[in-house]
């Protein structure tokens, strides 16, 4: 901590758009995560008017959640299970509005978002804290996460012994992992790792 001194847990205005790019990234690295992202908008973004004036890389709006979960194909290049998954996050994110609202505890988040098929707890902790900005949130099997422990304590951990230790970290669990992973990065306190 004394490293990055207030370091916040980040979140962003469009849950919807958390919550895919989470999906996006299982399993796989930041990188190739980003470039399905910019295919996913690519593909079915609306696109925006030129504007001499405005960001010259900035040409879509991210899909709404209905858009994609109407769309027949989404035309990315991964495994049908994952692909299923973001098609049911977007009905979900449809049928419930404020899906990505704080509403009720962490466990009452993190249950919910557990009932879309393909979400497992990974996922589900990582949207509650980027999308819903639970301060508690903790997804423990990140490898990010357990890379940045590793580097503090001098020594490997895993899922279970993490979140184990992350007992006594509540219910700020969200600012500790922030700190592992910028522990992980020792570069930028707001680059996180691959996904577990």
């Amino acid at each position: 901590m004394a490293l990055h001194p207030g370091l916040r847990a980040p979140g962003g205005w469009d849950g919807f758009e958390l919550a895919v790019r989470a999906i996006l990234g299982q399993q796989i690295s930041v990188t190739a995560a980003r470039r399905l992202a910019g295919q996913l908008v690519a593909l079915h973004g609306k696109p925006l008017p030129k504007n001499p004036g405005g960001s010259p890389g900035l040409t879509h709006t991210f899909p709404t959640a209905k858009r994609l979960a109407t769309a027949r194909s989404l035309g990315l290049g991964m495994p049908a299970a994952r692909l299923a998954s973001l098609k049911a996050l977007a009905q979900a994110a449809t049928d419930d509005p404020n899906l990505f609202r704080h509403s009720g505890t962490i466990e009452e988040a993190i249950a919910r978002l557990r009932t879309i098929p393909g979400i497992g707890e990974w996922t589900a902790q990582y949207i509650a804290l980027r999308a819903i900005r639970e301060m508690d949130a903790f997804p423990a099997s990140d490898i990010g996460l357990l890379r940045g422990a590793a580097k503090v304590d001098g020594a490997p951990t895993n899922p279970k012994t993490l979140l184990h230790r992350a007992e006594s970290w509540r219910p700020w669990r969200a600012y500790a992992a922030q700190h592992l992973w910028a522990a992980n990065t020792n570069e930028n306190p707001h680059t996180e790792g691959a996904h577990a």
